[in-house]
């Protein structure tokens, strides 16, 4: 286990064998959470947002462009037709 101490700044250095650990270099972002009575530091590793591909699952197929046009025109033709009646 290691420490470190904060600074009047509220900066801290991260201990080199936690930095190797959790595998954060130089000008990584690191995400801060607390949970009760504990910080928790998560780093926010850079990747490429194509490393996210296929992360979730698809529960529905996607509409097609010309499906959703046609909703978004139902949707105001609606809207529409209830303003002009009151």
């Amino acid at each position: 286990m290691s420490t470190a101490t904060v600074t009047s700044k509220g900066q801290v250095t991260i201990p080199a064998d936690v930095r190797r650990a959790l595998q954060i270099e130089s000008g990584d972002q690191l995400f801060f959470m607390v949970e009760g009575e504990r910080g928790v530091l998560v780093p926010t590793h850079r990747q490429s947002i194509m490393a996210f591909q296929g992360i979730l699952r698809v529960t529905a197929p996607y509409p097609s462009h010309q499906e959703i046009r046609e909703t978004i025109r139902h949707q105001r033709g609606e809207a529409m037709s209830q303003e002009d009646a009151q």
